[in-house]
């Protein structure tokens, strides 16, 4: 096995300048390029210390790995732009698609990059970007998912659960139904408890049964939901599609996506990460919500 002494990321977002910052502080070149990104991808970039290559072909023929870490709406996108740039240079690369997608969308873009001459892993991120409390998990299968668990010598922490494209991915769609989708569970029952008129007698009742651990739960992170609904909107899409494709229902997760949706469009979710600024706190944020509904005050009992 070829050893691995640079890694590609596309792009170096929220997670992906945090991989890069890891994987750079344990020995590696880390690159990118960052042609048509915004600015504060390019300040993310920078921090991280990842260096940006002006070409992209430059970055997929010196890369040993290459990590597609993008939204999912991006995913198809960024895999059939690597594509061409392997078939025109001929590199030997392992790209690794690291998006939140769900299984079938995993197999085209496999099926596409190996079908250019590269070799394929599809791997499902599971926890907060590295450094941002608990651990983060790359659950990794296919045919070459030993190649990427080299990078659990760098500062990953990476679990192979098996050989077959796209077992990865549907481990990262189930996981995120139940973190997030009970997120915009909680976010649409305690908007319209706030409608309503009985949000407080609402709280009572859970924080004085079993679901308190829940309640906790959401004062933790539903203030922060907002500033990642948008990136939200496509996974629970993803995750719908994943659903369906054995035979469930989509539409649990497809309402999921428009709650996100509903709150993507709300001021809360103009904040970045990067701000410093105090939160709003769990009722804060509810109300905000709630303000948000055209005619929410017609509902209230």
């Amino acid at each position: 096995m070829t050893p691995i002494k640079t890694v590609g990321i596309l792009s170096p977002g929220d997670m992906g300048h945090t991989v890069g910052q890891v994987l750079g502080s344990h020995g590696l070149r880390v690159m990118t390029c960052l042609q048509g990104r915004s600015e504060r991808t390019r300040s993310l970039a920078r921090r991280a210390g990842i260096e940006d290559v002006s070409m992209f072909q430059d970055l997929v023929s010196q890369s040993d790995i290459l990590l597609s870490i993008v939204v999912p709406a991006q995913a198809v996108h960024v895999a059939e732009v690597v594509a061409k740039a392997v078939s025109e240079t001929r590199a030997e690369l392992l790209f690794v698609d690291c998006n939140a997608i769900a299984p079938q969308t995993t197999r085209r873009i496999g099926e596409m990059i190996t079908g250019a001459g590269a070799r394929f892993v599809d791997v499902g991120i599971v926890g907060n970007p590295p450094g941002r409390g608990g651990g983060t998990f790359f659950y990794a299968s296919g045919p070459d998912a030993k190649a990427f668990e080299e990078l659990s010598r760098f500062g990953l922490s990476v679990i192979v659960i098996g050989e077959r494209i796209g077992q990865a991915s549907a481990m990262k769609m189930c996981y995120a139904a139940m973190r997030k989708g009970m997120v915009a569970l909680f976010t649409e029952l305690l908007t319209a408890a706030e409608v309503l008129g009985v949000s407080g007698e609402l709280k009572k009742r859970i924080q004085s049964g079993p679901q308190s651990a829940w309640y906790e739960q959401m004062e933790r992170e539903m203030p922060r939901m907002p500033e990642k609904s948008k990136r939200w909107i496509g996974e629970m899409q993803e995750i719908a599609k994943t659903f369906e494709g054995v035979g469930l229902t989509p539409h649990i997760f497809a309402g999921a996506a428009e709650i996100y949706r509903f709150i993507s469009q709300t001021d809360l979710a103009e904040r970045t990460p990067e701000d410093s600024t105090p939160r709003p706190s769990l009722s804060e944020a509810v109300s905000t919500f709630a303000g948000c509904l055209s005619g929410s005050t017609s509902g209230k009992l």
